[in-house]
This record gives C-alpha cells, structure tokens and sequence, in this order.
C-alpha cells in the first residue's frame, strides 16, 4: 500500500492507492490537520491510515492490466530512489510505456517475450514522438530496464513466476564520437562570448573539465581561494524539476583540483559581481552559496546552460558542439601537452582509466612517439 500527503482547501489529505478487481484507484482522506504547523501530525496519521488500509488491502491480482501494475511499481519505488531518477521513469512511463500497453490493453500475467520484443522493435522504428524515427539503442536500454523492474516485482508478489523481459534483443548502441576542440578552437569560443551571460561557467567548464551538473554544483565552501584549490562535491542536476545533491557522480569524480590563475582571477570576479547584485536587489536576493547563479540569487536550470551554448555557437558561425564537449576539450588539451592518461584520469575524475583510455587513448600521441623512439634499431 502506497500513498503521500496532498494539500487541498487549506489541510492535509492522504492520498493512497487501492487496487480492486485489477483497477488502480485513488482514495481522498481528510487528516483533520489544517496545512499550518500540522505537517508531523499530518505524515503520523497517513502512516496510520495505510497501515488501516494494508490491513484490509485487496491483493493484486494476476489479471490486473499491465499498465495499471506500472502505476503501481512507480508508487513502491518512489521513496526508493533519487528524485531525478524517480521523474525520469514517470516521464518514461508516461510517454512511452503506459499509452502503448493501454492500447494493447493485455494483462500482467499474459504477457510474454514476444510482446515485450515487439514494444522494442516498434520503439526502435518509430518511437520518436516527432514522428522523425526510432528510440536510441541508450534509451530503448532504460527501457528495457524499467520494463524488467516491473516484471521482478510482479515475481515478488507471486503474481508471475518469470520475468519475460529475459533474453530481450536490444538494438547495439553506435558509440559516440566526441569532437574535440583544441586549444585554438578554445580561444575563439572565449573570444567570442566573453560578454554572455555563461561565459564564467563556459571558462570554468573548460579549465576544469568538469561534467554540466560539477560546474553548476559548485559552492563558494569548497572554494579556497588563500590556498588556490576547489573541491568538486556537490552537483545539480535536473529532469522534471531541478535537483541539488551534496554529492557527485561517482566517488572518483569527488575530487579537489589546483586553481591556476585565470581560473582563480575569473572566480574573484564573480564573487564581486555576486556581491554587487545582492546590494542591488536586496531583499529580492535569493541567497545560497552557489558560485554560479543568475543575477537575483536563484539557481540555473542545467538546460538553459546547454541551450543558451547552442546559441552562442550558433550566432557566431561555431561548429556545433555539446556543452559536454568542453569537458573532451580540456581532456584533449591536457594529452596534445604530454599529460598522461592517468593525469587525465584525475583531473576528470573518470571511475576508471579504461573510459579515459576509451574516450583519449588515441591522442596520445607524444607518448606514443617517444616510445617509440625507444625502439629504434639501425637499418
């Protein structure tokens, strides 16, 4: 039994999904709190209904429509996971999964290898809601996965007794070829939106090579400027709504870096135009301690950054290149001046050396050369 609280004409309800004769449906009760200083009491009795409810609960039944039984795999994962990751499903589900398996109208128990195949194929053609062809091969594997955590929890409720999302055939994902800026091209592009509003993040993002959710995640706390170092831990992040986490990608990807002195100089610039825009705008100031920020405080959306590049590029006659590509920039530009690929490994906090080796092995060049050198012999 799932549910949440919702405000409604001024208190709190609970919210909870109950299934009956296959059918999810959605039941409104009023908590008797009023939305004002109520909010723990509130959470107390909706925990107390739905232990009320669990009691008396229907069981699922193997019958149940299959997009009804996605519904419910989303509420019992929802306080499972990441908030980012949890609207991506939703987003999923709501695009994809559920208007297809609607329309095919089988249930969970019916379905088999073949009709889950068939979704994939289908979304693999013409999947794409602009009508202009299919799903990636990246996509049609969240999917798939999505689709197979359904299938597993129907298996721990002992509604199926296997999964038939086993032995699925994804198509094979083409595998991204970065483009890599040089250092010239670098120059052009600073040039060139030196008066844009991202330029600090541009400058950043090059310098560092760090990932879109690094740069914007960046907090004046881990920034130490006496000592000229910055610690990359905290990242933003967005797919619904835009989401804060005091933490990175991955444990290697924590990492603290040297400042040189552009990198030091641009920063102290933008502290001082922080400063002047919270006398500026006063009580209007949205405070945080977020290095990057629009000019009344609040936080980026990550997409206005990749959007508003595009433009720049755009507007003058760039090639077009994603902002991610500005991380391969500084990893590329690091190899071109005989930096390792374990140097470059830590610099970009790569989980391991086998994705830097994968993405810059073949710029490696001077190393190359000089090894072999090495192996020269008299003709």
């Amino acid at each position: 039994m799932t549910g949440s609280l919702q405000k409604k004409n001024g208190k709190y309800y609970a919210v909870i999904n109950i299934y009956q004769n296959g059918n999810r449906k959605q039941k409104w009760i009023d908590t008797g709190f009023a939305i004002k200083g109520n909010k723990m009491r509130a959470e107390k009795a909706l925990r107390e209904i739905l232990v009320q409810y669990e009691s008396s609960e229907i069981p699922i039944a193997s019958d149940t429509d299959f997009a009804d039984y996605v519904s419910h795999w989303l509420d019992s994962v929802k306080n499972k996971i990441e908030t980012d990751t949890y609207e991506s499903y939703v987003e999923t589900v709501k695009v994809h999964i559920d208007p297809y398996f609607r329309k095919l109208n089988r249930s969970l128990e019916s379905l088999t290898r073949a009709d889950i195949q068939s979704y994939i194929d289908i979304k693999a053609s013409s999947g794409r809601i602009d009508g202009k062809g299919g799903l990636s091969a990246t996509t049609l594997r969240r999917h798939s996965v999505i689709i197979h955590m359904v299938f597993d929890l129907a298996i721990k409720e002992n509604l199926i007794k296997y999964n038939p999302c086993e032995l699925i055939e994804l198509p094979k994902a083409k595998k991204y070829e970065a483009k890599f800026c040089d250092r010239d091209d670098i120059n052009k592009l600073l040039t060139v939106s030196r008066d844009e509003e991202i330029y600090p993040i541009i400058f950043i993002t090059v310098s560092l090579g760090l990932r879109r959710s690094e740069v914007l995640g960046l907090r004046w706390q881990s920034v130490d400027l006496n000592h000229d170092m910055i610690t990359i831990n905290n990242t933003v992040v967005k797919h619904t709504t835009t989401v804060e986490k005091e933490r990175t990608k991955s444990k290697s990807s924590n990492r603290t870096l040297p400042l040189n002195a552009s990198a030091k100089e641009l920063l102290l610039q933008v502290k001082a135009k922080q400063d002047d825009n919270r006398r500026f705008f006063g009580n209007g100031y949205h405070e945080s301690d977020y290095v990057f920020t629009r000019a009344d405080g609040t936080l980026y959306n990550p997409d206005y950054i990749t959007h508003t590049f595009s433009k720049i590029l755009k507007k003058n006659g760039l090639e077009h290149v994603r902002f991610h590509d500005l991380r391969h920039a500084c990893g590329g530009i690091l190899m071109s001046e005989g930096c390792t690929l374990k140097d470059v490994q830590t610099y970009l906090g790569h989980a391991n050396i086998s994705v830097t080796a994968d993405v810059y092995g073949h710029l490696d060049l001077s190393r190359k050369r000089m090894l072999s050198d090495k192996m020269s012999f008299e003709v």
